[in-house]
């Protein structure tokens, strides 16, 4: 930054400062635990030559300290992917089960915004489509803040529920399913080409909730991409034109998700966990009845609080995935 002429390409500098912004915070907190480990080894060094039982439980306490700074730095390097610090766009359709799935992806809705909420991250629906009965067939969000993606890309398959139905008059179980997808939200550091030529655009009327300017005028955008027979619908915002905005958005991430796939094996390996929405092809089962148990199959651990994890408590899972998936030093 005090270099000469470092203000010169304003661009640049401010991918630079980005990049430092990311880095600084990692490398102070190593440089803590180094520091924090040369102290600890002096206080052992100086309990046993001088048998002071205060200073080894000094050195206990710091012992202590330091395998929690070592989890946290753990953590930190699980997040390293290339686009890990990015905004979220977050994709969740209602599977197999009809209403009762559709009731199942609203109720997934709520888990991650609760999720996003507890992390003090944004959220904004972009596109959601009512169910017939109750609950939502599909949704579309983002979720903006530090490290978005890197932890909902742990959440990507096929979510699966187990309850007493509550529109089963007889009271039987059933199990319901959605899916869930993560694409990293495309920036203006990242030059996507969509062509003209390659693109429709159809607008029509917007469904369900959003006021009577969003039911009764064309404001809601459907882009279809030919070469790749992508669709991409937005209809929450009341403007044609802010709606076309966000469905381009989308489209650009799934876009560059794609070409991610093509470039990168830990991707294609991270994206084989969506398949069919139905029986046998769960990341993760929500068990209400007979008993209470939220159980992730790619990494086995294990929720007795289920209320909890719908209410949003998703860290352990996530982090239990991502601790697998991380490469080993």
């Amino acid at each position: 930054m005090a270099r000469e002429r470092f203000w010169a390409n304003q661009d640049r500098a401010k991918k630079i400062l980005k990049k430092r912004a990311y880095l600084l915070p990692r490398l102070e907190h190593f440089q803590k635990v180094e520091q924090r480990t040369e102290d600890t080894e002096i206080l052992i060094e100086l309990a046993r030559e001088e048998e002071d039982l205060g200073a080894m439980k000094e050195a206990d306490q710091h012992l202590e300290q330091i395998e929690n700074d070592l989890g946290e730095l753990e953590f930190e390097r699980m997040l390293g992917g290339p686009d890990d610090f990015r905004n979220a766009i977050v994709s969740i359709n209602a599977g197999a089960g009809g209403t009762e799935a559709q009731d199942w992806a609203q109720i997934l809705l709520r888990m991650y915004l609760r999720w996003a909420e507890d992390h003090s991250f944004e959220t904004e629906i972009l596109d959601m489509v009512d169910g017939e009965e109750a609950g939502i067939k599909s949704t579309t969000f983002i979720v903006k803040g530090l490290n978005a993606y890197g932890f909902l890309k742990a959440e990507v398959g096929i979510h699966r529920l187990v309850r007493i139905s509550p529109f089963d008059a007889s009271g039987r179980r059933h199990t319901s399913f959605a899916s869930l997808f993560v694409y990293p939200e495309v920036d203006d550091e990242i030059v996507i080409e969509v062509r003209e030529e390659d693109l429709r655009v159809d607008t029509f009327r917007a469904s369900g909730h959003g006021g009577q300017h969003v039911n009764k005028t064309s404001s809601a955008v459907r882009l279809t991409h030919y070469p790749t027979g992508l669709v991409v619908t937005c209809q929450n915002e009341k403007s044609q034109h802010r709606n076309k905005e966000s469905a381009m958005k989308v489209l650009k991430a799934r876009l560059y998700e794609m070409e991610l796939q093509k470039k990168a094996e830990e991707m294609d390996k991270l994206h084989k966990t969506k398949k069919d929405i139905a029986w046998g092809s769960q990341i993760r089962s929500y068990v209400l009845q007979p008993y209470r148990l939220v159980k992730d199959h790619r990494t086995d651990h294990e929720e007795g609080n289920v209320d909890a994890v719908l209410d949003g408590r998703l860290d352990e899972f996530i982090q239990a995935f991502l601790l697998d998936q991380s490469p080993r030093i």
